[in-house]
């Protein structure tokens, strides 16, 4: 069974920055896209990034272009989010997710396996 272990939350001020890692076992994740999705209280889990296998594609929800890069290194086994000019809104809990083989999207439906996820909190 895979396991993924977000780290990197905490909480900070707006306009502050954290970089979220997603550690993978028990199976490489250089087969399969990564993603990473928000669960803020009272809505849905969203899309807020996702990245190839390779590396060379990603794609990002619209209010976070410009402030959010999702990366990977794969020799590592380890995805990341650098997200920078935090708002209060972008409170959540941030899930990493492994993409089912040969997919590549924004649909929680294209993800097998899911991290307990890590706190994300931005005071105003």
């Amino acid at each position: 069974q895979v396991q993924l272990v977000e780290s990197g939350g905490g909480l900070v001020q707006a306009g502050a920055s954290l970089r979220l890692s997603c550690a993978a076992s028990r199976r490489t994740i250089s087969n399969y896209a990564m993603g990473w999705f928000p669960h803020a209280p009272g809505e849905e889990r969203a899309f807020v990034a996702v990245i190839n296998r390779g590396g060379g594609s990603t794609d990002y929800a619209d209010y976070v272009k410009g402030r959010v890069t999702i990366s990977r290194d794969n020799a590592k086994n380890t995805a990341y989010l650098q997200m920078n000019s935090l708002k209060p809104e972008d409170t959540a809990v941030y899930y990493c997710a492994m993409g089912r083989l040969y997919t590549y999207g924004r649909l929680v439906s294209n993800y097998a396996y899911w991290g307990q996820g890590t706190q994300v909190t931005v005071s105003s």
